[in-house]
């Protein structure tokens, strides 16, 4: 088990233009697609073919956790079988560190899967006849790796997620919580650079839930590894991603951070997705400020020097928490040493309403308490 040298710019998945299409004339569909460009439903009446995943293009970097998010039906769990060849694409490319997976030979593709990009299923198909340390060590059984210096690799990824003690017990005697711990301890153990996660923890009870989110998070960034995490859950989806995917009826509609979805959805559609999600630990200082310049033209009176100090990464909470214990109606907001922006209780309400920045009206001048 290694942790692997962080080069953010790295792209370990790169999936280009990839089409899905199911049923018998799917060959005929495509073509129609390419020639006529005919739409899902079109496809649908004139071929009886059901488009999965409609020319998606997507990269994964390194260390990064990358969720893609949708309702039932959307495509999303066609479209993450597509990135190990679990599926076959009806179109389009998926390369996995370079390596084109449709131009790999059957040994090939085994030997990228059991080496580069694991996966973990809802339902973790975890061996009942053995134990839980056998079923964490299989990968490595499979590739084969020598019964001691497997056992030692798995009894390090158990002790990541705290089953050590229940390394002699058999599925049957853990709770799903668990198994789905031992899942990902199989996961850790075969050592993949890009884990592939589809709906993991869906059935599991909220608390349990919360959890695993944060310690599959934690685990992930500890060991350095890439993930891409399927889930319909949008606050699962801010919890465990850096980056997310929103799509519907086989389609990307947007990709963004968590904080560039909410504050800027590119439709109506996801506009909608986000309407319910609290935006006081998503919005952070930087979407809300008041670049420096335009606020003191706006308020030539305020000595920025003695406002309270914050930084760019700050939510919305925090800067509430701030303002509450200011003499002054403003924070200013700090990146290396240099104001770079002004928070006003007006930026406040835009960050808590979702209103980014770029629709702000102009800062109207405030008065600010002398300091005592």
């Amino acid at each position: 088990m290694t942790t692997a040298k962080i080069d953010p710019n790295e792209v370990l998945v790169d999936c280009q233009s990839v089409w899905k299409i199911f049923g018998k004339s799917a060959p005929a569909a495509m073509d129609a697609v390419a020639q006529r460009g005919l739409t899902k439903t079109q496809i649908l009446q004139e071929y009886s073919c059901v488009v999965g995943v409609s020319d998606v293009s997507l990269q994964v970097r390194r260390g990064e956790i990358f969720c893609i998010m949708g309702l039932s039906g959307s495509g999303k769990s066609t479209l993450i079988r597509l990135l190990n060849k679990l599926i076959t694409p009806s179109a389009g490319k998926v390369f996995v560190k370079g390596k084109d997976l449709s131009a790999l030979s059957a040994a090939q593709l085994r030997e990228v899967r059991a080496r580069h990009i694991g996966m973990v299923f809802q339902s973790v198909a975890l061996l009942p006849n053995r134990t839980v340390l056998e079923n964490t060590a299989f990968g490595l059984e499979v590739q084969g790796v020598g019964r001691a210096a497997r056992y030692k690799v798995a009894e390090s990824a158990l002790a990541k997620v705290g089953l050590s003690e229940w390394s002699s017990r058999y599925p049957n005697e853990l709770s799903g919580g668990m198994q789905q711990r031992v899942g990902l301890a199989r996961v850790i153990t075969a050592d993949p650079e890009v884990i592939l996660m589809d709906e993991p923890f869906s059935a599991l009870d909220p608390l349990i839930r919360r959890q695993l989110q944060d310690e599959f998070r934690q685990l992930t960034k500890e060991l350095g590894k890439s993930a891409v995490f399927i889930t319909h859950d949008l606050d699962e989806a801010i919890r465990i991603g850096d980056r997310i995917a929103i799509m519907k009826d086989g389609v990307i509609i947007q990709v963004g951070t968590a904080e560039e979805i909410v504050l800027n959805p590119a439709d109506d559609y996801v506009a909608e997705f986000v309407a319910g999600i609290s935006r006081l630990h998503l919005v952070k200082a930087h979407s809300v400020m008041t670049p420096v310049e335009p606020f003191k033209a706006a308020n030539p009176a305020c000595d920025i020097s003695r406002l309270l100090r914050t930084v760019p990464g700050a939510d919305i909470n925090e800067l509430i928490g701030l303002t509450m214990k200011s003499k002054r109606d403003a924070l200013a907001v700090v990146d290396n040493g240099v104001v770079v922006g002004i928070i006003t209780p007006r930026d406040l309400l835009r960050g808590v309403q979702g209103i980014p920045k770029e629709f702000a009206v102009s800062p109207a001048a405030i008065t600010l308490e002398a300091s005592t």
